[in-house]
């Protein structure tokens, strides 16, 4: 029976030959010589004892994560951001905590209320929808937040985005500039932020450059996917006959490439292709895919740097980052030089 009993700290300082409060000093991360360091940890693996984070959470006052709440955890752009959010906050001493919280604000709602109850000590999301009711919890909310992507007014929070009208006229200036005339747009849902911003930018884009639009060369995905765009794609060919897609994110831009090439047209000679994100499945697409850069990994920095600074300075005047796309030109549209 005693063996089976849960290891104390008591337990831990009397393998490890120190006093309790050295013992608590090193599973705290306070300084500590090495020897007693490395008695302490031995000690600990040893008998199993492993420090209860909710005790040490309440005896600092923070729990040392930070939540980061997205769509679709399969998506390379959210997949870039994660991992660049995760290596800033845990040079500042924090752990990451992931959600996917996909496309429904009632589940965005609901994780705001559970972070309200102290499982985080702060929030990056990046929501593709902001209904009125996720704009009030926003709005209510005391917690710190840093959001990815456009925000209602009325709703004052830290805030990076990406300029998504600027993209669209990179990709459409690009194909214009090509000699093409017949400019399809393959979106995502247009109830979303960024399916909402594409679509302005495209349209705005076309009639800067005096370029007819047709309601049969726009046609938008059930949502941001591979799988959503195979069908969308296959739509838009049926009913327009496009000399160039631009595509709300990279993947669609795969599936448009994919259902263009299965019907016998050539990339770039008999459609030219651009996507959106210059994620790495631009780049390893056959041809590779011209691709605007929506700067993922710039705006996750900056959101993590906004939320540090948030979580050392709560009372800071809130602050908005806007990041600037590029272009990456590939061979979907200028075909390479032989």
């Amino acid at each position: 029976m005693a063996e089976a009993k849960k290891s104390t700290l008591a337990l831990v300082a009397e393998r490890a030959g120190v006093s309790i409060a050295s013992v608590s000093r090193v599973m705290n991360g306070l300084p500590a010589s090495q020897r007693v360091t490395d008695q302490v940890r031995a000690a600990a693996e040893e008998l199993g004892y492993v420090p209860d984070a909710s005790a040490r959470s309440l005896k600092i006052g923070k729990t040392e994560q930070i939540a980061l709440a997205v769509a679709d955890v399969g998506n390379p752009v959210y997949v870039a951001m994660m991992r660049e959010i995760s290596r800033v906050v845990t040079k500042a001493g924090y752990r990451l905590v992931l959600s996917s919280t996909g496309s429904d604000p009632a589940d965005q709602i609901d994780l705001l209320v559970s972070l309200n109850k102290g499982y985080a000590d702060g929030l990056i999301m990046s929501p593709l929808r902001v209904p009125a009711e996720l704009g009030a919890q926003l709005r209510s909310s005391r917690f710190p937040i840093v959001i990815i992507g456009s925000l209602p007014p009325g709703v004052e929070l830290d805030n990076v985005r990406a300029d998504s009208v600027t993209g669209m006229a990179l990709a459409v200036n690009h194909l214009a500039e090509l000699g093409r005339e017949r400019i399809a747009f393959v979106n995502g849902p247009v109830d979303t932020v960024p399916g909402s911003a594409r679509l302005g930018g495209y349209l705005k884009a076309l009639a800067a450059l005096g370029l007819h639009h047709n309601a049969d060369a726009q046609v938008s995905a059930k949502d941001f996917t591979y799988k959503a765009g195979l069908r969308a794609a296959a739509t838009l060919l049926e009913q327009s006959t496009p000399d160039a897609i631009v595509c709300a994110n990279d993947l669609l831009a795969v599936a448009a490439l994919n259902v263009a090439t299965r019907r016998g047209l050539r990339i770039p000679a008999d459609v030219a292709i651009v996507g959106m994100d210059d994620t790495d499945i631009a780049d390893l697409a056959n041809p590779a895919i011209t691709s605007v850069d929506l700067g993922a990994t710039k705006r996750a920095k900056a959101a993590a740097k906004l939320l540090l600074r948030r979580l050392a300075k709560p009372d800071a005047p809130v602050r908005k980052i806007v990041i600037e796309p590029t272009l990456t030109v590939r061979g979907s549209t200028v075909e390479p030089d032989r």
